[in-house]
């Protein structure tokens, strides 16, 4: 899928969506109205400092003084005021009818996300990553668990706060396939930095294609090592706080683990998805990440170790 430059995927200078389309607009016109302000300040204080003597006289003059110092600044300020207000305005108005629901809970420190049906059935759950088809609008709906989060997608739309007991929602549209990198904008404890996540923007059949494969049941072991992994998971009580759909864990304290291998990062944006990274966050995410909920699983094996990391990895 196309990719955007690696400085650019979490930006709201270039923006993706339609939301980031207006927003940058309006960013642009309050620099540049902004800018003109405080130029137009500058030049006239200036002119009264070191101005010729006839033009100092004239800025001393009563009306001027009203006009530059009071009808300028709100005329000027007025107009800004109108069009932000008219940008919020289009933001808050409802454009197509959305073609998906996505439901997104903070935690501490991470994303469940959970995909639900035009009957408002739940088609799946994954974290950490949200996949769109690029040119469909997209409700989101926010909440948190626990603190307070804010939901932040630069590229693709402004900031919205996850509230407790509270659902605030948020339109998303992508212009195009990509993928770009989303965070808590909203201080939530010591991690707080390290809950980040992605939105992957697919063309409209390729997205059809991988909602319907992410609604399956997670695949079975197809060799020794794999197979190994599974009997550890269910040995070391995995499936207490994890689900992998198709088997008996049935969890739902942490994120569901069904399609893991298939995400692009571990651990909220903060790991790559490969089987090294699995194994070092099973056996030290207390070091990886303090304060997370998921205990350190340092005392297993190497050889389970390595066995649960490829199993991980397998859930494709």
């Amino acid at each position: 899928m196309p990719l955007l430059a690696r400085g650019n995927i979490q930006s709201a200078l270039h923006p993706r969506g339609s939301d980031a389309d207006r927003i940058a607009d309006l960013g642009i016109v309050m620099f540049i109205g902004g800018g003109a302000i405080f130029l137009t300040v500058i030049a006239f204080a200036l002119l009264a400092l070191f101005g010729p003597e006839r033009v100092r006289r004239m800025l001393r003059q009563h009306a001027f003084i009203v006009g530059g110092g009071i009808v300028f600044p709100v005329a000027a300020l007025s107009v800004l005021l109108v069009y932000a207000l008219l940008t919020s305005a289009a933001l808050m108005r409802a454009g197509n009818p959305p073609a998906l629901r996505i439901d997104v809970t903070g935690e501490m420190w991470w994303w469940r996300v959970v995909y639900v049906d035009d009957a408002g059935r739940r088609i799946m759950e994954t974290a950490n990553e949200i996949r769109i088809a690029a040119g469909r609008p997209v409700e989101m709906r926010l909440t948190t668990a626990d603190v307070i989060h804010s939901f932040w997608v630069p590229n693709l739309a402004g900031k919205t706060d996850m509230i407790p007991g509270h659902v605030n929602r948020q339109r998303l549209v992508a212009h195009a396939p990509g993928v770009f990198r989303g965070e808590c904008a909203e201080y939530c404890g010591a991690q707080h930095a390290k809950m980040a996540f992605e939105v992957v923007a697919l063309e409209p059949a390729a997205f059809d294609a991988w909602l319907a494969s992410q609604a399956r049941p997670a695949p079975s072991p197809v060799d020794a090592l794999a197979l190994r992994g599974r009997q550890a998971f269910f040995t070391h009580d995995c499936g207490k706080c994890h689900t992998i759909r198709g088997t008996e864990a049935t969890g739902t304290a942490g994120p569901d683990l069904t399609h893991v291998g298939s995400r692009l990062s571990l651990a909220a944006g903060i790991l790559p998805n490969s089987i090294g990274a699995f194994g070092g966050w099973i056996a030290a995410s207390q070091h990886i990440k303090p304060g997370n909920e998921m205990p350190s699983f340092d005392r297993l094996s190497a050889e389970d170790l390595r066995a649960l990391a490829a199993y991980m990895e397998s859930l494709q």
